[in-house]
């Protein structure tokens, strides 16, 4: 296996036993992380001093950075809070990992991490050993697995990781390493997103794996719809498994009904429609011309020819069919995130408005809206206000049948609720 490139100051597993400096907090700040959140900001920061012990540890120079180097968080009088990874380049200064000062971040605790998120996934279903060729689940969940800055999908026999801090891109071997001893996969890709890594200081090149790789699309199946996934282009890693479930219960109001499936990609919601469904008829737009081709060879994977797929902008078709006065039994709304941070959310919900009011106009009475938000910073309530203003700026009475979000291979962390990011309503609208 070769040495992964792409971030700078990669190095093979500079995890140590014990911390290379304390970050200390400033007075009052400390509740939030005694509560075990994970994410340190830099409002709450006073200083980083050196650990105590350092000299005797042989710690870095204090000139030499301590980006992804671990650190215990202290507070404002010294006392011990948690461990972590620091970042002096991220918005989110210290990751933490551990609230017991006797455990080290080292290989010993990725593996016991890795180790338990791989039987819960196993627990549920999602990990069935016997038909791994054929189906696909998230193993790893970031903050909600315990390592946050850490992702990790399975598509049949092999992985694809993604690291989302610069700590856990450093520790590419090492994590590689277990997940290899663990799983046995045949090959692990890296995929990386670079907005993300911009903002953790990191340089990538995008495409580099492990063992080997697939050298054409892989066949998956999601509750009987088959699926090929390109597991080194397309978006997310490869395919969005967080809207499993979501699919299925979406199919089950649509027999018959004629679909509209906007920001479709790969066809997800209109396949599970037409196959799970009987939905009579499905139309997908997506603006990806890559996304529609590969939607349309899925379509024919599972004899779906009632599955049309276009290559469009959303908002203008959303808009060009309600002035031409379209309607459908139904509209699927799967957008691409529009909110990245608090900052956007006001704008977010404004585009969120828009396009659902949209959805609403083409659809006939009693028709059935499936409207999504993957905007992590767009809090459930307000997405579903403004679903509420839809409703009233429209006219249309609307009954919301269920509130759902991600799949349970993306689990919430009850200490990290910004790992609840995504929203899934379906409403009939009268």
């Amino acid at each position: 296996m070769t040495r992964p490139l792409g971030f700078d100051e990669a190095v093979e597993s500079p995890s140590a036993p014990a911390a290379a400096a304390r970050v200390r907090l400033r007075p009052r700040k400390a509740l939030p992380f005694y509560g075990r959140h994970p994410w340190v900001l830099e409002s709450a920061i006073a200083r980083v001093e050196p650990a105590p012990d350092a000299d005797r540890r042989g710690s870095p120079d204090p000139d030499e950075s301590l980006d992804g180097a671990v650190v215990d968080l202290v507070n404002d009088k010294g006392q011990f809070i948690a461990r972590g990874f620091y970042n002096g380049k991220s918005r989110i200064r210290v990751r933490l990992l551990t609230w017991d000062e006797s455990e080290a971040i080292d290989e010993s605790l990725f593996r016991r991490r890795i180790a338990q998120a791989i039987l819960l996934r196993e627990q549920i279903g999602y990990e069935v050993v016997s038909e791994r060729a054929m189906s696909a689940s998230r193993l790893l969940f970031s903050e909600s697995d315990g390592l946050s800055g850490l992702i990790v999908d399975r598509y049949g026999e092999y992985l694809v990781l993604q690291p989302t801090s610069l700590a856990m891109a450093q520790r590419l071997e090492m994590i590689q390493a277990i997940l290899f001893d663990l799983l046995r996969p045949r090959g692990i890709v890296l995929r990386t997103e670079k907005s993300m890594a911009n903002l953790e200081g990191a340089s990538l090149v995008e495409g580099h794996y492990w063992g080997q790789l697939p050298d054409a699309p892989i066949d998956i199946v999601e509750s009987g719809v088959r699926l090929q996934i390109d597991l080194s282009g397309g978006q997310k890693t490869g395919f969005y498994l967080d809207q499993r479930e979501n699919r299925r219960a979406a199919a089950a109001y649509l027999r018959g009904r004629r679909v509209l499936d906007m920001f479709c990609y790969t066809g997800g919601f209109s396949l599970a429609a037409a196959k799970l469904g009987g939905a009579k008829e499905t139309l997908g737009i997506d603006g990806s011309k890559r996304a529609i081709a590969q939607a349309r060879i899925n379509a024919e994977l599972n004899g779906l020819p009632q599955c049309q797929f276009d290559v469009a902008d959303g908002f203008k078709t959303l808009d060009a069919l309600a002035e031409q006065g379209e309607k459908f039994d139904s509209v699927v709304l799967d957008p691409p995130k529009f909110a990245r941070n608090r900052s956007g959310i006001s704008q977010a919900l404004m585009a969120y408005h828009r396009i659902n009011r949209a959805a609403v106009e083409c659809l006939a009475p009693g028709g059935i809206l499936v409207t999504c938000s993957c905007s992590g910073s767009v809090p459930r309530e307000d997405f579903l206000l403004m679903l509420s203003g839809v409703a009233q700026k429209s006219k249309r009475d609307m009954q919301i049948l269920e509130c759902r979000g991600a799949a349970p291979d993306h689990p919430v962390s009850a200490t990290c609720l910004e790992t609840e990011y995504l929203k899934c309503v379906i409403a009939r609208v009268a």
